[in-house]
């Protein structure tokens, strides 16, 4: 069964909303490890300069904020595309 039109642009918007919202963390949690270490976050694990350490805790400290945040959006933007169709129906 296809998808209707207000499916896909609520799927859209979703998608929309959670990338920004990933990207708005992402920059918050840049500027706060560079303020805390003094270092920009590590981009290559492979590279001998970088500790494991330091490694595996920006890898813990992104991954958990960035998931988290990429479910807070799905599901805000979930309940508010049901808060309308409910609206929409009544």
């Amino acid at each position: 069964m296809a998808k209707k039109s207000g499916d896909q642009k609520g799927a859209l918007v979703g998608a929309l909303a959670t990338t920004a919202a990933v990207w708005v963390v992402r920059k918050v949690l840049t500027a706060g490890w560079t303020r805390a270490t003094g270092k920009v976050p590590p981009t290559d694990p492979s590279d001998p300069k970088v500790g494991v350490l330091e490694v595996l805790g920006w890898a813990v400290v992104a991954g958990a904020s960035i998931e988290a945040t990429r479910l807070l959006a799905a599901r805000a933007t979930s309940r508010r595309a049901r808060a309308a169709v409910d609206s929409a129906q009544s």
